[in-house]
């Protein structure tokens, strides 16, 4: 089409623009090259890019929109995980993209399907994991006219994501997963939402049979019309050779002055900590090499969320108790990740004499609440393990005081012979739930991956068990969502086979996602879930009545979930007080079990102690 021909075309047709858009007007003027004979289709564009970013899991709850990319997937080697619910299929791709360091990847159908992982996704957000999450849609052609399933997605899923797009053609495939791919693991990671109309992944014969108009178009108006609306527009140009691979993933990183100045801080402290959040162990540095920094610096750690475990079972660098008395004695804080929310009391528990150092890739988190409680020396919008890496290169040769180790650290064990004492109290009824804990902590496996779901009873067993290693603790993050149980066991197990992974639950919480002990049966993966089963919600019940009087709704039975699981096709074992003497046989015949292919769940009858005492649920 040359340019005279076009100018002559927009001149003819321009009381028409109000009803025709450029768009349109450009598909009359340019025709498409479609090739109606290709029995090819979408969601193989759509495992080709997921293969060529190392994807190895999908998880997913099948539906009719999303059909072709999950049978795609399966065909060039991708394992496809089917789960109970969509949320476990987005928490199962959270816990992948946190122990992988690559991308995690969910994919649900249109509309209920995708509005079931709004909460999974919001947690992903606040935990800052990179999930893609791959929503179906209605075809193009007929969103908003009824279609079934059919609701702004896009709306829903803004406010929670990095970033959203709607593919409208199959030429666009490639290029939006990869630039979503490679968003969703930048700056601060984070999920992003990819959403396919059905008319983009199915072949073109097929969409051709279900959309075509039915009729032919008239006159020059009908002409101009129809193209856009007519099946073939999905499929223009639709196989032409694309690049897969991914795009550069952008980190923030410190400045050489701000290390330097950093390091002038440390060198010239008395008594300083270090504040490790989750972030610090996040990729590009791998977390044995952090460990290795860590130590050769000889600071006091605390360590939060994944960074749980980052030191080993039993480092002397190691603080476990006592946070709060630490921070008020410090002369210099290092919050590495480390957010200052709730966690932190908003930044109350920092003494305002102690010099602070904080990092962090997200600027909002970096300053929260700094315009009321708390200010930092230096803030620094970067990566926080690579900072703790280049650090401990800057403070060669020089050791944290041993003295002021040695004090925090006898105050750790004076506290934990004190939560010793307590888990040999007797209970009013059934098992002290401090002392199974401890049962568990000396005999679970070295390589064991430990994942917290619940309140009351997964609250306690933050004190007593303790990760073997780095990247061995998963919880949901700041959001505290319950129902990650399920999930986040069936990402971990997939990605280290070989570790033994426990689900710590609260009854309450295990009734999220029991259901998953079917998905755990059909796909091989035998956890170990730990039930604390109080018949209540104990976290919230120990505030509401004495608060309020009144136990409403926090009550719950002392259910036989170890029965649920077998019908699941796993194996349950109830454990009462009668079984006290028999603890540590029972949890080796339960870990036998789990060796030897079994989902195992332990419903352990719990009494209640006065164990966090004043602890709050809000």
């Amino acid at each position: 089409c040359s340019l005279p021909r076009l100018y002559k075309c927009c001149m003819f047709l321009k009381p028409f623009f109000k009803l025709v858009s450029m768009q349109k007007l450009l598909f009359f003027c340019f025709p498409s090259q479609t090739e109606t004979k290709s029995s090819r289709y979408g969601g193989e564009r759509v495992a080709e890019v997921l293969q060529a970013h190392g994807v190895k899991f999908v998880f997913t709850l099948v539906g009719g929109h999303i059909s072709p990319i999950l049978v795609a997937c399966e065909k060039i080697g991708i394992r496809i995980v089917d789960t109970r619910h969509e949320a476990t299929a987005v928490f199962a791709a959270d816990a992948v993209a946190r122990l992988s360091g690559t991308i995690g990847v969910a994919a649900v159908t249109a509309g209920p399907g995708l509005t079931n992982t709004v909460t999974a996704v919001k947690n992903a957000q606040m935990a800052e994991s990179p999930v893609l999450l791959i929503g179906g849609a209605a075809a193009t052609l007929l969103q908003g006219r009824g279609a079934l399933q059919d609701i702004d997605q896009m709306s829903l899923f803004k406010p929670l994501c990095k970033f959203c797009a709607s593919v409208r053609t199959v030429r666009e495939i490639v290029p939006v997963l990869r630039k979503a791919l490679a968003i969703a693991q930048s700056g601060t990671p984070g999920p992003v939402f990819v959403e396919f109309p059905i008319d983009t992944l199915y072949p073109f014969h097929l969409v051709e049979r279900e959309f075509a108009a039915k009729g032919s178009p008239k006159g020059l108006v009908g002409n101009a019309i129809v193209p856009p609306q007519s099946p073939e527009k999905p499929f223009c140009w639709a196989w032409e050779p694309r690049i897969l691979s991914p795009l550069p993933v952008r980190i923030p990183h410190a400045t050489d002055h701000q290390v330097q100045q950093c390091a002038e801080l440390v060198s010239r402290a008395k008594k300083p900590v270090i504040l490790l959040g989750s972030q610090a162990t996040l990729p590009p540095t791998p977390v044995d090499h952090i460990r290795t920094a860590l130590e050769s610096m000889g600071i006091p750690c605390f360590l939060g969320g994944m960074a749980r475990g980052m030191l080993g079972r039993d480092s002397p660098l190691h603080i476990r108790q006592n946070r709060r008395d630490a921070l008020k004695e410090a002369d210099l804080v290092v919050l590495a990740g480390t957010v200052c929310d709730f966690r932190m009391n908003y930044g109350r528990v920092l003494n305002r004499r102690s010099k602070i150092i904080a990092v962090n890739r997200d600027k909002k988190q970096l300053l929260k609440n700094t315009d009321m409680f708390w200010k930092p020396t230096i803030a620094i919008q970067g990566d926080a393990g690579s900072f703790l890496l280049r650090l401990s290169k800057g403070l060669a040769g020089h050791r944290c005081p041993e003295d002021w180790l040695q004090s925090l650290k006898e105050g750790d064990i004076t506290k934990e012979r004190a939560n010793r004492a307590k888990a040999v109290e007797k209970t009013e009824q059934h098992l002290n739930p401090l002392n199974v804990l401890h049962h568990v902590e000396d005999l679970m496996d070295e390589d064991s991956i430990i994942v917290a779901d619940g309140g009351d009873f997964v609250g306690s067993a933050a004190y007593i068990l303790r990760p073997r290693g780095p990247l061995c603790w998963l919880d949901p993050g700041a959001f505290g969502t319950l129902g990650v149980g399920g999930g986040f066991a069936l990402g971990a197990k997939l990605c280290r086979p070989q570790s033994e992974v426990w689900i710590i639950y609260g009854d309450g919480s295990l009734g999220f996602s029991v259901a998953e002990f079917d998905t755990f049966t059909r796909h091989k993966t035998p956890v170990i879930a730990l039930v604390g089963n109080d018949a209540c919600w104990s976290q919230i019940s120990r505030e509401q009545v004495p608060i309020l009087g009144s136990n409403v709704a926090c009550g719950l039975a002392f259910t036989d979930y170890h029965i649920v699981a077998d019908g699941y096709g796993g194996k349950g074992i109830l454990i009462g007080r009668e079984d006290e003497a028999s603890l540590d046989e029972i949890i080796r015949k339960a870990q036998q079990e789990a060796q030897q292919g079994k989902a195992m769940l332990l419903n352990v009858l719990i009494g209640k102690t006065n164990f966090r005492q004043g602890s709050i649920s809000v």
